[in-house]
Protein backbone atom coordinates (compact mmCIF):
# COMPACT_ATOMS: atom_id res chain seq x y z
CA UNK A 1 0.00 0.00 0.00
CA UNK A 2 1.66 3.52 -0.77
CA UNK A 3 0.88 6.66 1.13
CA UNK A 4 0.54 9.48 -1.10
CA UNK A 5 1.14 12.54 0.17
CA UNK A 6 1.67 14.39 -2.94
CA UNK A 7 0.16 18.20 -3.45
CA UNK A 8 0.40 20.09 -6.51
CA UNK A 9 3.43 21.84 -7.80
CA UNK A 10 6.55 20.43 -6.58
CA UNK A 11 8.99 17.75 -7.57
CA UNK A 12 7.78 13.75 -6.91
CA UNK A 13 9.52 11.69 -4.65
CA UNK A 14 9.32 8.12 -4.55
CA UNK A 15 10.73 6.39 -1.15
CA UNK A 16 11.43 3.54 0.10
CA UNK A 17 10.61 3.37 4.29
CA UNK A 18 12.45 0.99 6.29
CA UNK A 19 11.87 0.47 10.27
CA UNK A 20 15.38 0.28 12.38
CA UNK A 21 13.82 -0.37 16.11
CA UNK A 22 10.85 2.25 16.13
CA UNK A 23 11.91 4.72 13.96
CA UNK A 24 11.40 4.99 10.70
CA UNK A 25 13.40 6.10 7.48
CA UNK A 26 13.19 7.07 4.06
CA UNK A 27 15.57 5.92 1.42
CA UNK A 28 15.37 7.32 -2.35
CA UNK A 29 13.77 4.56 -4.76
CA UNK A 30 16.10 5.39 -7.28
CA UNK A 31 19.49 4.21 -4.62
CA UNK A 32 17.07 1.32 -3.97
CA UNK A 33 18.74 -1.75 -6.29
CA UNK A 34 17.15 -4.79 -4.61
CA UNK A 35 15.40 -5.81 -0.95
CA UNK A 36 15.94 -9.26 0.38
CA UNK A 37 15.96 -11.61 3.45
CA UNK A 38 18.48 -12.07 5.35
CA UNK A 39 21.23 -14.11 5.56
CA UNK A 40 24.29 -14.19 7.07
CA UNK A 41 27.13 -12.32 6.31
CA UNK A 42 30.85 -13.58 6.58
CA UNK A 43 32.66 -11.13 9.36
CA UNK A 44 35.66 -8.62 7.93
CA UNK A 45 38.45 -8.82 10.52
CA UNK A 46 39.14 -5.44 11.95
CA UNK A 47 35.62 -3.82 10.41
CA UNK A 48 34.26 -0.81 12.08
CA UNK A 49 31.13 -2.18 14.67
CA UNK A 50 28.61 -0.88 12.21
CA UNK A 51 30.06 -3.31 8.76
CA UNK A 52 28.11 -6.60 9.94
CA UNK A 53 30.37 -8.48 6.95
CA UNK A 54 30.03 -9.02 3.53
CA UNK A 55 27.65 -11.35 1.37
CA UNK A 56 27.54 -13.09 -1.85
CA UNK A 57 24.78 -11.31 -4.34
CA UNK A 58 24.79 -13.76 -7.18
CA UNK A 59 28.57 -13.30 -7.42
CA UNK A 60 28.94 -10.38 -6.73
CA UNK A 61 30.52 -9.65 -3.11
CA UNK A 62 28.48 -6.88 -0.90
CA UNK A 63 29.81 -4.96 2.41
CA UNK A 64 26.82 -5.05 4.83
CA UNK A 65 26.35 -2.05 6.90
CA UNK A 66 23.64 -1.98 9.95
CA UNK A 67 21.62 0.99 9.09
CA UNK A 68 20.90 1.53 12.90
CA UNK A 69 24.44 1.63 13.87
CA UNK A 70 25.39 3.87 11.38
CA UNK A 71 22.53 6.19 12.40
CA UNK A 72 24.08 6.27 16.08
CA UNK A 73 20.88 4.12 17.36
CA UNK A 74 20.93 0.96 18.63
CA UNK A 75 22.50 -2.23 17.11
CA UNK A 76 19.84 -4.05 14.79
CA UNK A 77 19.62 -7.61 15.92
CA UNK A 78 19.98 -9.54 12.77
CA UNK A 79 16.88 -12.60 12.52
CA UNK A 80 14.99 -14.11 10.46
CA UNK A 81 12.92 -11.63 9.74
CA UNK A 82 15.42 -8.67 8.98
CA UNK A 83 15.81 -7.34 5.75
CA UNK A 84 19.05 -6.44 3.59
CA UNK A 85 18.16 -3.75 1.05
CA UNK A 86 20.55 -3.36 -1.72
CA UNK A 87 21.61 0.28 -2.25
CA UNK A 88 23.44 2.12 -4.99
CA UNK A 89 25.26 5.15 -3.05
CA UNK A 90 27.90 6.56 -5.44
CA UNK A 91 28.99 3.60 -8.14
CA UNK A 92 29.00 0.93 -4.99
CA UNK A 93 26.01 -1.11 -4.10
CA UNK A 94 26.41 -2.17 -0.42
CA UNK A 95 23.74 -4.01 1.78
CA UNK A 96 22.04 -1.92 4.47
CA UNK A 97 20.31 -4.10 7.46
CA UNK A 98 17.17 -3.03 8.76
CA UNK A 99 14.19 -3.92 11.09
CA UNK A 100 11.50 -4.23 7.91
CA UNK A 101 10.60 -2.39 4.97
CA UNK A 102 7.15 -0.92 5.31
CA UNK A 103 6.01 0.99 2.39
CA UNK A 104 6.40 3.45 -0.73
CA UNK A 105 6.07 6.39 -0.16
CA UNK A 106 5.47 9.29 -3.04
CA UNK A 107 5.92 12.50 -2.07
CA UNK A 108 6.28 15.97 -3.42
CA UNK A 109 9.66 17.74 -1.98
CA UNK A 110 7.35 20.37 -0.76
CA UNK A 111 6.14 17.87 1.80
CA UNK A 112 9.47 17.55 3.41
CA UNK A 113 9.26 19.57 6.72
CA UNK A 114 12.99 20.48 7.98
CA UNK A 115 14.92 18.76 9.84
CA UNK A 116 15.14 20.25 13.80
CA UNK A 117 19.75 20.90 14.38
CA UNK A 118 19.69 18.56 17.24
CA UNK A 119 23.32 17.21 16.73
CA UNK A 120 26.28 18.43 14.33
CA UNK A 121 25.36 16.53 11.79
CA UNK A 122 21.69 15.83 12.08
CA UNK A 123 21.17 18.45 8.75
CA UNK A 124 23.93 16.39 6.92
CA UNK A 125 22.26 12.93 6.98
CA UNK A 126 18.72 13.67 6.27
CA UNK A 127 17.28 15.54 3.76
CA UNK A 128 13.98 16.21 5.39
CA UNK A 129 11.39 14.84 7.62
CA UNK A 130 7.69 14.04 6.45
CA UNK A 131 4.30 13.29 8.26
CA UNK A 132 2.49 10.06 8.09
CA UNK A 133 -0.15 8.11 9.69
CA UNK A 134 2.52 5.86 11.56
CA UNK A 135 4.64 8.91 12.79
CA UNK A 136 7.66 11.09 11.36
CA UNK A 137 9.35 9.79 8.25
CA UNK A 138 12.92 10.60 8.43
CA UNK A 139 14.55 11.14 5.01
CA UNK A 140 18.16 9.62 4.54
CA UNK A 141 21.40 11.01 2.46
CA UNK A 142 22.48 7.53 1.92
CA UNK A 143 25.81 9.46 0.19
CA UNK A 144 26.44 11.72 3.04
CA UNK A 145 25.31 8.55 5.61
CA UNK A 146 27.44 6.12 4.33
CA UNK A 147 31.42 6.72 5.43
CA UNK A 148 33.89 6.50 2.22
CA UNK A 149 35.73 3.51 3.71
CA UNK A 150 32.52 1.80 3.33
CA UNK A 151 32.35 2.18 0.30
CA UNK A 152 35.37 1.60 -0.51
CA UNK A 153 34.45 -1.80 0.43
CA UNK A 154 32.40 -2.67 -1.97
Amino acid sequence: MSEDLTTSGGEVLELVSVAVGDSLFAIDIMSVREIRGWTASTPIPHAPPHVLGMINLRGTILPVADLGELLGLAATEAKASSVVVVAQVGGEQLGLLVDAVCDILTVTDEALRATPEVSGRSRDLVAGMITIDAGIVSVLKLDKLIPETLRDAA
